[in-house]
């Protein structure tokens, strides 16, 4: 029985043991603790990606709204150039048509023309004239009519040509004003980018600093887990300390209670020696011990 420990260590280990236990539930709740401050942050963090995802995609889509504005101003500067294209080349045409026929040709010409016309028309119908002077005049006014068809001809290619002209002006200015547009919507498209790739940009650094954030909230979990298992050891250790305890009690009130029992048994057997008369207990002492002898 002298190796077995004493009350007196077991104790003392239960002690230790409890002390050790406090301290590991200390520690793993302050890791507990800690890995909740960083699952805070990492989720501040992720919100603060989530609002800058929403700001790039917000951002970009007023990017690519623009961007078809663009596309849509190009076509029709394009579409206005081809026009004024097409009317310069249209005037060129009609210069080209009036070359042949553009010497003293004139408003104030053609209404010469008609006059000198109308003139020799009342004077072949109002005098009486030779035949041959008559004859020379009906010539002369086959000429002049001529002369005012061609001069209307001039005159309705000239009008063509202003029409030409100014509607040439007319497309071009409409190219120049959707030229500047598209220049402040270039712009407008350039600045919107840079705020994309700043948005961008700036959840880059984030994302790392919440990857980070995580990784040390897992560690944490890892070590407040491992010094659970270690706090539950503990637990089972104390638990089986306290039961050889309680054991050694019950072995040493045992052997207590035999000790006492094999005194009162001798007592009995001296008396009974003596030839005293023996109590109830004592008698049954002695029969208990008679019996076991026997076995």
């Amino acid at each position: 029985m002298g190796s077995m420990a004493s009350p007196t260590s077991l104790e003392q280990k239960i002690e230790e043991l409890s002390q050790q236990l406090a301290q590991l539930r200390q520690e793993r709740d302050q890791l507990n603790q800690e890995a909740k401050k960083w699952i805070e942050k990492r989720n501040q963090i992720n919100q603060q990606i989530k609002q800058l995802r929403i700001e790039a995609r917000s951002i970009r889509a007023k990017r690519d709204e623009i961007n078809l504005q663009v596309q849509i101003l190009k076509a029709a500067r394009e579409k206005a150039k081809t026009q004024r294209q097409e009317k310069d080349e249209q005037a060129a045409k009609l210069m080209e048509k009036m070359k042949p026929i553009a010497e003293r040709k004139s408003a104030s010409r053609f209404q010469e023309l008609e006059k000198r016309i109308q003139d020799i028309d009342w004077k072949i119908q109002t005098s009486s004239l030779p035949v041959q002077e008559e004859k020379e005049l009906v010539e002369e006014v086959k000429e002049l009519e001529t002369q005012k068809t061609s001069h209307k001809r001039f005159l309705k290619l000239k009008d063509k040509l202003v029409e030409a002209q100014i509607e040439a002006k007319a497309f071009g200015t409409q190219a120049k004003l959707k030229h500047d547009e598209l220049s402040q919507l270039a712009n407008q498209s350039q600045e919107a980018h840079t705020q994309f790739l700043d948005a961008v940009n700036r959840i880059k650094p984030l994302k790392q600093s919440a990857d980070e954030a995580h990784q040390k909230y897992l560690e944490l979990r890892q070590k407040a887990n491992m010094t659970h298992e270690k706090y539950l050891e503990i637990q089972k250790q104390i638990k089986a300390s306290k039961e050889g305890m309680a054991d050694k009690e019950k072995r040493q009130y045992a052997q207590k209670g035999q000790a006492l029992k094999n005194q009162a048994t001798a007592k009995a057997r001296e008396k009974m020696k003596r030839g005293e008369k023996l109590t109830l207990d004592e008698f049954k002492l002695l029969s208990e011990e008679e019996e076991a002898t026997q076995h």
